[in-house]
């Protein structure tokens, strides 16, 4: 068998078993999925057991597995939930992490480029993995899910706008001419969207919902290839065209079928959060540089230091321009969740380190960062506001209904 067929094997093998790791270990301790699908992948891969390479089909693979990742986020948002006051409070917060970013990455980096990779990375919120979180303890639809929702969105669509701002390799003013094209495509496609669609198209998708045409599925996937095809037509990251398809279909869906909207998704998500997202998750994990973590030196010390500027750079200006409205405990669980990150950061990292920008082993120092992030900054948030007397969910439901 070929080391493509072997790589892939192991990898939809593990696929399966993190899940299930996911669900035992729960019952104890809430641990995210993406953690068991990284650590799993770094078990396989070359610095361990040397059982899973790389090579092309893997990679194009993972790729296609980032894409999605992004996509769903994008559809994550819900903009009934994500403006007026908050959405301000919010935007601002990120543009003052991002300053601070910029500054602590230049700082920490041996050049401007690789500071900017690295403070891009440090103004991102894991939004996929708090959205679980709030929905089972009953929060996610109150006061403070819709705060967190507004923070949490702006910190994944910000990082992805600055991406494709400051790490093309273009001036700025060329890159802000090419991203006013492609908002300018995007807001013709969200013009498109919110258009009532025709009777005949919510009945096609009824009918062939639970067939094998699925035209709703293919025209979701066609969206995807077309907003990633005018992304990379304007030499802009291609997870820009992938956020920006997630929120079109999000439009779509709920203006066109919303009866069969919820079930479209799920259709979606088995395609992603089935195949095409672990297999991102388990190749970072396989191309971790664990050597050079576990050598010491400057690696291992960074670990630590971007797991606090996570906190300083993220978590200080959302405490700073929280709404007033909310109590000293909910602004300390807020800075907990908006300060969680790890699927933007492996994006970044996995780019940078393409490009030669970041070393490997600043690239798996801050992922392992995100990591720690993940499993300590939501429980953490969960605890300090039950000792406010909040409702905390049971261990086991916060690990069944883990999206990414």
């Amino acid at each position: 068998m070929s080391q493509s067929g072997t790589t892939l094997i192991l990898i939809m093998a593990i696929a399966v078993l993190a899940p299930l790791l996911a669900y035992g270990v729960g019952r104890r301790l809430p641990v995210p999925l993406v953690i068991f699908e990284i650590v799993l992948g770094i078990l396989i891969g070359p610095d361990v057991l040397g059982w899973a390479h790389t090579d092309a089909l893997i990679d194009g693979l993972s790729e296609l597995g980032l894409a999605m990742l992004i996509f769903l986020a994008g559809y994550e948002i819900e903009f009934g939930k994500v403006r007026g006051d908050t959405l301000k409070r919010s935007v601002w917060a990120w543009v003052i992490a991002l300053a601070l970013g910029l500054g602590a990455g230049v700082l920490l980096a041996d050049g401007f480029h690789e500071g900017v990779f690295i403070g891009v990375a440090l103004t991102s919120t894991a939004l996929g993995t708090v959205l679980p979180v709030l929905r089972d303890a009953g929060e996610l639809h109150g006061r403070f899910g819709s705060v967190v929702m507004a923070f949490g969105a702006v910190g994944e669509f910000g990082p992805i706008i600055a991406m494709a701002l400051l790490l093309s390799g273009r001036s700025p003013g060329q890159s802000t001419a090419l991203l006013a094209v492609f908002a300018a495509l995007t807001a013709a496609a969200v013009f498109w969207a919110l258009r009532p669609r025709p009777p005949w198209f919510s009945r096609v998708i009824a009918k062939t919902l639970h067939t094998s045409g699925q035209f709703a599925v293919r025209f979701v996937f066609l969206l995807l290839a077309l907003m990633l095809g005018a992304s990379q037509a304007l030499g802009l990251d291609v997870l820009l065209g992938a956020f920006a398809a997630g929120l079109i279909t999000r439009l779509v869906l709920t203006g066109a079928a919303p009866e069969s909207g919820p079930a479209v998704l799920e259709k979606v998500e088995a395609v992603g959060f089935g195949f095409l997202v672990p297999v991102f998750f388990v190749v970072t994990g396989i191309e971790f540089d664990l050597d050079s973590l576990l050598d010491g030196g400057r690696t291992l010390v960074l670990l630590p230091v971007f797991l606090l500027l996570f906190l300083v750079v993220r978590g200080g200006p959302v405490l700073l321009l929280a709404p007033r409205d909310l109590g000293r405990t909910d602004r300390g669980a807020l800075v907990l969740y908006s300060s969680t990150a790890l699927p933007l950061v492996v994006a970044i990292t996995t780019i940078g380190v393409d490009d030669k920008a970041m070393t490997a082993g600043e690239a798996a120092a801050l992922v392992g960062a995100g990591m720690v992030s993940v499993l300590a900054f939501p429980l953490l948030a969960l605890r300090l506001r039950a000792g406010a007397g909040r409702k905390v969910p049971p261990r086991e439901s916060i690990t069944e209904s883990e999206s990414w």
